[in-house]
């Protein structure tokens, strides 16, 4: 079981992720904001994070870029998501640091492979 922080600020969206990753077995922590999220992901180390691109204040590229500046979260696999699939969007996410792109709406299909890609094998359930 891996521990998924999910970094989204639609309910729906955020709903639909957790599900998704509890019905795969992992354990969800959830931020509603980029500010909170990177809070989380330093206090609660999580082995994955799922970031909204298209959030409140900071948006996902700009977190994304911090937590791979820091020695602490650097490390931790992000999987973008974002509802904007234009060929320039994926290329953004993946400078900014993003380990992986997932176009909205979510499909457990796609999602699932993208978490087995990049979670050591031992940490999958």
């Amino acid at each position: 079981m891996a521990r998924i922080l999910i970094i989204e600020d639609n309910a729906a969206n955020m709903k639909l992720a957790s599900l998704l990753l509890r019905h795969a077995g992992h354990a969800v922590l959830c931020a509603p904001d980029a500010e909170s999220g990177l809070t989380m992901a330093r206090t609660d180390n999580p082995d994955l994070i799922l970031m909204d691109i298209q959030l409140p204040g900071m948006d996902g590229l700009a977190a994304t870029a911090l937590l791979k500046q820091d020695a602490g979260t650097g490390t931790i696999p992000v999987i973008a998501l974002t509802a904007m699939a234009m060929k320039e969007d994926r290329a953004k996410s993946e400078s900014a640091g993003c380990d992986a792109y997932i176009a909205k709406p979510l499909r457990h299909q796609e999602l699932y492979a993208a978490i087995d890609a990049l979670l050591p094998p031992g940490e999958i359930p």
